[in-house]
C-alpha cells in the first residue's frame, strides 16, 4: 500500500501510477515544412535596357514608363495618368514638355518658397559640398555646415529655441518632436486639433486631424483631438473674443478629463495650412500657451509650412505677440524643396536635458551635409533679399484680388490672406461646402480643376478650399495675373454649379 501511494505521488496532477498515453510529456504535431513556390530572382545585368543611357526619351516612352511602374501616393494612381509632364522651371512659373506655361500657384505643395531660378550661391555651395564632402552620417561625424546652420537659426529663432536637429522631411521633424515630447516629459499623450495635417507617417498622420489619419490611426496610441477655434459646422460664440474665451474653456476643461499628467504636448500648426490657412482668433494662442504652462505641458508649434517667412513674419507662430512655443519644427521653405531638409528646435532646457539623456530618435541621412549646405544658403538668400518683408508687402494685394473674387463669384463664399498665404472656401448653390475635403470631388468641381490647368494654373486644388500661395519671389503683376486666371477658371464653377447663366 505504501508503495503504490509512493508510485502515484511522481506523476503531476496527482491520481494513481502513470498510464501509457495519459499525462505524459506532450507531442506535438509533425512540422512538415511547405513546399517553396520558387520565383526567378537573378537579374542579367547584361540585359538593362540600353534606353536608360539615351539622353532623351520620348512622350510616348515616358508615358510607357509611367503607365507601367510608377505608383501614385495619397490618391489612386490613375488620378496622375494625364498630369502634366514637367520639363523645366523659370521664376513662378513651369513648363511642360509641350512648352505650355503654368503659373506655380501653390509653391507646388507650399514648398517651393524661392521658385525655379536657383540662387547661385545655392548652386555653387551644395556643388562644393558634393565635391570635398558628400555624406556624413550625423551619429558619427560633425560638419561645419552643420554647426553654421545651427548657429544661425539660433539667431533667426527668439528666446531660447537654441538646440537644433535636422530631418529630411516635415514628417520626420513632427515625428521626433513627439518623440522628443514624450521622452523629455515622461508622459504620453498628444493633444492636436481636428483641422490639422502633421505628416505621412503612422505616428504623424495619427497626430493629424485630417481625413488623411484615417489611413494609419489604428495602432498609433496616445493621440487626443481637440476642436478648433474655427470648427466646421459651429461657432464658439458670437464674436472673435466670446470664441477665444469659449474655445479656451474647452480645451482646459478637456485637458483636466484627459489628466495634466498624462499630456506630454498640445501640437499645432501656428497657421492651420491645408485645412484652409486658418489664423487663430486673437488671444487663442495665447491661451494655449498659458494653460500649457498651467499644467506643465509642452507647446509644439508646427512650422512645415509657414516658416521662413510664407506668412508675412519669419515664423508663423509671432503673429501671436509673447508666445513661445517649446519645440518647433519647419520643412519646405528651409531649403526651397531644393534639397530635402528639415528641423526641429527647441528650448534651451530641453536641449540640457538630452546632453545626458539618449534622445531617442535618428534617421541615416539626419544632418545630412549637401542638404545643409543648400538650405545654409537659401535662409541667407531671404535675409539678403528681404524676402519676408516681399511677402508681407504683397498681403494687401492679396486681399484685394480676394475680396473681388468673394464679390464676383456666387461659389466662393470668403477668402483669408497672411501674407503670401490665402485660401479661398468654394461653396455650392445651397451655400455648403462644395463637396467634403475628402472628396468625391462632383462634376462641376472637375470641371474646374480642368479650366485651372486650362488657364495655366498649377498646384494643390483641395476642395472645399483652393490655396493661393505663389512663390515668395513672384512680383506684384505675377500675383494679379494669378488671381486673373483663377477668375476665369471660377466662372466655369458659377456655371456648373448653376449660379450663373450657361
Amino acid at each position: 500500500r505504501q508503495r503504490a501511494v509512493r508510485r502515484g505521488g511522481g506523476g503531476g496532477g496527482g491520481g494513481g501510477g502513470r498510464v501509457p498515453g495519459v499525462n505524459g510529456h506532450f507531442v506535438p504535431d509533425p512540422f512538415v515544412a511547405p513546399a517553396l513556390a520558387a520565383k526567378e530572382n537573378a537579374v542579367e545585368l547584361s540585359g538593362i535596357s540600353r534606353a536608360h543611357w539615351e539622353a532623351t526619351w520620348s512622350d510616348a516612352e515616358v508615358r510607357g514608363a509611367q503607365a507601367a511602374h510608377v505608383v501614385g501616393t495619397w490618391g489612386a494612381t490613375g488620378a496622375i495618368a494625364e498630369a502634366p509632364l514637367l520639363e523645366r522651371g523659370e521664376g513662378v512659373y513651369l513648363y511642360d514638355r509641350a512648352g505650355k506655361q503654368y503659373l506655380d500657384w501653390t509653391s507646388q505643395a507650399i514648398c517651393t518658397n524661392l521658385g525655379y531660378d536657383v540662387p547661385a550661391a545655392v548652386v555653387e555651395a551644395v556643388t562644393a559640398q558634393l565635391v570635398k564632402l558628400p555624406m556624413v552620417y550625423g551619429g558619427l561625424g560633425v560638419t561645419e555646415i552643420r554647426c553654421r546652420m545651427a548657429a544661425l537659426l539660433a539667431e533667426l529663432l527668439p528666446g531660447d529655441i537654441e538646440g537644433f536637429i535636422f530631418p529630411s522631411s516635415g514628417n520626420e521633424a513632427n515625428e521626433a518632436a513627439v518623440r522628443i515630447a514624450r521622452r523629455y516629459t515622461g508622459k504620453h499623450k498628444i493633444l492636436t486639433q481636428y483641422r490639422s495635417y502633421h505628416g505621412g507617417s503612422a505616428t504623424t498622420l495619427a497626430a493629424t486631424g485630417d481625413f488623411r489619419r484615417w489611413f494609419a490611426e489604428v495602432g498609433a496610441t496616445g493621440f487626443v483631438k481637440m476642436f478648433n477655434p474655427t470648427p466646421f459646422k459651429f461657432q464658439w460664440g458670437e464674436d472673435e473674443a466670446a470664441a477665444t474665451a469659449t474655445a479656451l474653456a474647452a480645451l482646459e476643461e478637456q485637458i483636466l478629463l484627459e489628466g495634466p499628467n498624462e499630456i506630454a504636448a498640445v501640437m499645432l500648426e501656428s497657421v492651420v495650412g491645408a485645412g484652409g490657412v486658418l489664423v487663430a482668433p486673437e488671444g487663442y494662442m495665447q491661451g494655449v500657451r498659458a494653460l500649457c504652462d498651467k499644467y506643465d505641458i509642452l507647446l509644439v508649434a508646427d512650422e512645415v509650412m509657414v516658416g521662413f517667412g510664407r506668412t508675412g513674419k519669419f515664423w508663423g507662430f509671432q503673429h501671436y505677440p509673447g508666445v513661445l512655443p517649446d519645440l518647433v519644427t519647419s520643412a519646405k521653405g528651409l531649403s526651397a524643396a531644393y534639397l530635402p531638409l528639415s528641423v526641429v528646435g527647441m528650448r534651451r532646457p530641453i536641449k540640457e536635458f538630452f546632453e545626458t539623456t539618449p534622445l531617442g530618435w535618428g534617421a541615416t541621412y539626419q544632418a545630412h551635409p549637401v542638404a545643409l549646405a543648400c538650405a545654409y544658403e537659401c535662409v541667407k538668400h531671404v535675409l539678403d533679399n528681404d524676402i519676408v518683408q516681399h511677402a508681407a508687402a504683397l498681403q494687401p494685394v492679396m486681399e484685394q484680388e480676394i475680396a473681388a473674387i468673394v464679390a464676383k463669384h456666387p461659389s466662393v463664399r470668403q477668402g483669408r490672406a497672411l501674407g503670401l498665404f490665402g485660401c479661398l472656401d468654394l461653396v455650392d448653390r445651397h451655400g455648403h461646402y462644395v463637396q467634403p475635403l475628402q472628396g468625391p470631388s462632383p462634376e462641376p468641381v472637375l470641371k474646374f480643376r480642368q479650366a485651372l490647368a486650362e488657364n495655366g494654373i498649377y498646384g494643390l486644388v483641395r476642395p472645399p478650399y483652393i490655396h493661393c500661395a505663389p512663390p515668395l519671389v513672384i512680383n506684384e503683376h505675377e500675383l494679379r495675373d494669378g488671381f486673373a486666371r483663377v477668375d476665369k477658371a471660377l466662372d466655369v464653377l458659377d456655371r456648373e454649379l448653376g449660379l450663373a447663366p450657361p
